[in-house]
C-alpha cells in the first residue's frame, strides 16, 4: 500500500496544471489556532525549519505540502519515470534535502531559509501585507532522504480578534477558509492543540467536529506537552478520556531548537515533568518521531485505499463529461465555405424542425414552435373570436334608427334590406382587430424560435458570434418583411366579407326564414306585452317598432356567426400560407443567398476569445482527467491490501 501515497501525489500534480479543484483527492489538513504548535508539527515532519514565524496570522494562504521520499543516490530521476527532477549537480544536495513550488516552474530551492521567504512573498503577493487571506493555495513540494511520501494541506490559524489591517470579518473569513477544505469527504483532519490549553474548549477539534461530528476522520494531535504546569500530566487527554477522536490522539514536544538531539531533550522532559509514557498505548511524546510519521502515513493510506474506487468512478464520468463538451465546442475551422454551409443548412433544418415538432432538442417547460403556433390559433385566436359578442356595442336606439335612415320620408312596410347591412357590416369589422393580433402572436413565436435554435439545436452557432448576429438579422429581416404581407392578406379577408353580404347562404336563408316565422307567430303576444317591457330608449317602442329591432338583431347575430366561423377558418390558412410556410420554404435560401459570400468568410467565422478559451480548458482538463485515469489504472489490486 505504500506505492498509494506516490499516486494521489501524481493526481495532485496532474490537476495542479489545470488549476482545477473539481476531484477531491486524500490529503490531511491541519488545523489549529495561531501559536498553537501547528507550524512546529509541521517542520517536525520535514526535519528542516521552512515555514515563516512571527506573530498574528503568519500563515494566510493554504499550503499544499508534498513530502517526497528520495535516496541520495536517485537524483537524477524524471517526473514521468519517478515522482521528481533534480539535475546532476544537485546530487551533493541530496542528503538534505531541497524543494520544489508550482508557481515557479523548475526552480530548484535548496536553502530552506530561501523557501520560508519564497513562501513570505507569494503569501503577500496575493493577499498582500495586511495580514488578509486568500483561498488560492501555495503549492510546495519537499524532496529528501528523511522524510515519508505525504501529502498535508497548512491552513491558516484560527483566530478571534482582527489586527492591523485586517476586516472586521477575519474570524468569519478564516473560518470559511478552513471549513472548505476540511469538508472535503476524502480528507483526514489533523486537529492540533496545545497541552497547556483547556482541551475542551480546543477550537481545532470544535471546527472538526461541524464537519465529521463522528471523529470518523479527525486526528488529535498534543502540541507543547514540555510546557505545561509542574504536577500536570496529559495523560487522560492522551487516553482519549477528554476528547474522544476515532483516529487516535498524539503527543508531541515542540523543541526550541529543531537540531537539539532528541534524546536529551526527551530525558529533561520526563524528568522534569510529572509525564508517565505507556508505549502499549502508542503515544508519542517525541518530535520528529518515526511514529509520528507512520501513523500519519498509515491513516493517509488505507484513507487512499478506501477513497479510491469513487475517485475512479468520479474521473470517469468527469472524463466522458468534458469529452461531450469539447465535442460540442467543434474543432478548428480548416474549410470555411464548407463550415459555413453547413452551419447555414443546420440552423434552417433545425428552424423548420422546431415548427414541424421534429426538433432534436423539445422544449419540456412550455410550449415553443409549431405547437405554440398551434395553440395560438385554436385557442387564443378562437376563444378571443367566441368572446365577440354578434350585438356587442349595438344598442336597440341604433338599430331603430338605422332602420328608419333606411326608409327615407317614406314608411316602409318591411324591415329595409338597407339597415340589416349597414349593421351586420359593422359587426363584422369588429373581428378584423383579433385576426390582426393572430398574425401578431405567430410573428413573435416564429421570432422567439431563433433564439431556441441558437440556445439548443445549434450550439456550434455560439462559436461564431458575428455569424450568429448575421443569421438573426436575416431571419429577422425575412419575417419582417413576411409581416405586412400576411396582415394585408387578413385585412383582405375581412375586407372580402364586408364587400358582399350573402343572403343567400344557405344557414343564413334558414336561420332568417325562421325568424319571421318565429315573429308572426309571436306577433299578437309581442303586441299585449309591449307595453310592460323593458326597453332602453328615451320613448317606450310601439310593437312594430321592437319587432323590427328584434328581427334586424337575430338576422346580424345569424349572419355574423357564419362569418366569424369562415373567419376563424381562413385566417390561420393565411398566416401559414403567407408567413409560416413561406419562411420555411425560403428559410436556407435567404440564408444562404445573404450570407454565403467569399468577402465574408472570414469575417463571419471568426470565433469568440471566450470559446477559443473554454474549448482550450476543456481540452486541458480532459488531458488532465485521462492522465489521472491512466495514474489509477497503474494501481495493481495488490497495491491495495
Amino acid at each position: 500500500m505504500e506505492a498509494l501515497i506516490p499516486v494521489i501525489n501524481k493526481l495532485q500534480d496532474v490537476f495542479n496544471t489545470v488549476g482545477a479543484d473539481i476531484i477531491q483527492l486524500p490529503q490531511i489538513a491541519v488545523v489549529g489556532t495561531q501559536s498553537s504548535g501547528k507550524s512546529s508539527v509541521l517542520e517536525s515532519l520535514v526535519g528542516r525549519d521552512l515555514l515563516p514565524r512571527g506573530t498574528g496570522i503568519v500563515t494566510r494562504r493554504p499550503l499544499i505540502l508534498q513530502l517526497v521520499h528520495v535516496d541520495p543516490g536517485d537524483a537524477r530521476k524524471n517526473d514521468d519515470s519517478g515522482t521528481y527532477q533534480h539535475p546532476s549537480v544537485l546530487i551533493s544536495f541530496a542528503e538534505e534535502g531541497w524543494g520544489k513550488f508550482l508557481h515557479t516552474k523548475n526552480k530548484i530551492y535548496t536553502d530552506f531559509d530561501e523557501i520560508r521567504q519564497e513562501i513570505e512573498n507569494e503569501t503577500e503577493r496575493i493577499s498582500g501585507n495586511n495580514k488578509g487571506i486568500s483561498d488560492e493555495p501555495i503549492h510546495l513540494k519537499i524532496f529528501s532522504p528523511h522524510v515519508v511520501n505525504l501529502t498535508l494541506v497548512d491552513l491558516p490559524g484560527i483566530t478571534k480578534v482582527p489586527v492591523g489591517d485586517q476586516p472586521k470579518d477575519i474570524e468569519v473569513q478564516i473560518r470559511d477558509l478552513i471549513l472548505k477544505h476540511i469538508s472535503n469527504p476524502n480528507s483526514i483532519i489533523l486537529a492540533v492543540t496545545a497541552a497547556n490549553t483547556d482541551m475542551a474548549t480546543s477550537e481545532a477539534l470544535k471546527v472538526a467536529r461541524e464537519v465529521d461530528p463522528d471523529g470518523r476522520r479527525t486526528l488529535a494531535v498534543v502540541t507543547k506537552l514540555d510546557l505545561m504546569d509542574a504536577g500536570t500530566d496529559a495523560m487522560d487527554v492522551l487516553m482519549g478520556r477528554v476528547i474522544p477522536v476515532k483516529l487516535g490522539l498524539i503527543g508531541v514536544v515542540n523543541r526550541p531548537d529543531i537540531k537539539q538531539p532528541l534524546g536529551k531533550l526527551i530525558m529533561s522532559v520526563i524528568q522534569t515533568k510529572d509525564i508517565q509514557l505507556d508505549y502499549n498505548l502508542h503515544i508519542c511524546i517525541k518530535s520528529n518521531h518515526p511514529a509520528l510519521f507512520c501513523h500519519n502515513v498509515r491513516l493517509l493510506m488505507h484513507h487512499i485505499r478506501d477513497c479510491l474506487p469513487e475517485l475512479k468512478t468520479r474521473i470517469n464520468v468527469l472524463a466522458a463529461q468534458y469529452q461531450s463538451l469539447l465535442s460540442s465546442y467543434g474543432e478548428p475551422v480548416e474549410d470555411q465555405s464548407a463550415t459555413l454551409l453547413q452551419l447555414i443548412t443546420k440552423f434552417a433544418t433545425e428552424y423548420c424542425n422546431t415548427i414541424e415538432g421534429t426538433a432534436k432538442y423539445i422544449e419540456t417547460a412550455e410550449l415553443c414552435g409549431g405547437a405554440r403556433i398551434c395553440y395560438i390559433f385554436h385557442e387564443t385566436f378562437g376563444r378571443t373570436l367566441e368572446s365577440v359578442d354578434p350585438l356587442g356595442g349595438l344598442s336597440t336606439i341604433d338599430i331603430l334608427t338605422a332602420i328608419r335612415n333606411a326608409t327615407g320620408p317614406r314608411p316602409s312596410l318591411f324591415v329595409p334590406e338597407v339597415s340589416f347591412e349597414l349593421l351586420v357590416k359593422k359587426q363584422v369589422k369588429r373581428l378584423e382587430e383579433p385576426s390582426l393580433r393572430c398574425v401578431e402572436l405567430v410573428h413573435e413565436e416564429m421570432q422567439r424560435i431563433i433564439q431556441h435554435c441558437s440556445n439548443y439545436s445549434t450550439q456550434e452557432l455560439q462559436r461564431f458570434p458575428k455569424l450568429h448576429e448575421a443569421i438573426v438579422e436575416v431571419v429577422t429581416s425575412l419575417l419582417r418583411k413576411r409581416l405586412p404581407i400576411t396582415n394585408e392578406m387578413v385585412h383582405n379577408l375581412v375586407a372580402i366579407e364586408l364587400a358582399y353580404i350573402n343572403t343567400k347562404h344557405p344557414d343564413f336563408a334558414d336561420a332568417s326564414a325562421s325568424v319571421f316565422m318565429c315573429l308572426g307567430a309571436e306577433e299578437k303576444q309581442d303586441e299585449r306585452a309591449a307595453h310592460c317591457s323593458p326597453v332602453p330608449v328615451a320613448r317606450k317602442l310601439s310593437s312594430r317598432e321592437q319587432r323590427d329591432c328584434e328581427v334586424i338583431e337575430r338576422l346580424i347575430k345569424s349572419y355574423f356567426l357564419i362569418v366569424r366561423k369562415n373567419i376563424q377558418d381562413s385566417v390561420p390558412k393565411a398566416v401559414m400560407h403567407f408567413l409560416v410556410n413561406h419562411v420555411k420554404d425560403s428559410l436556407q435560401s435567404e440564408l444562404v443567398g445573404q450570407l454565403y459570400k467569399s468577402g465574408l468568410l472570414n469575417d463571419l467565422l471568426t470565433e469568440s476569445e471566450d470559446m477559443a478559451q473554454r474549448r482550450k480548458e476543456a481540452a486541458d482538463m480532459l488531458q488532465a482527467l485521462q492522465k489521472a485515469s491512466q495514474v489509477i489504472a497503474e494501481i495493481r489490486e495488490t497495491h491495495l491490501w
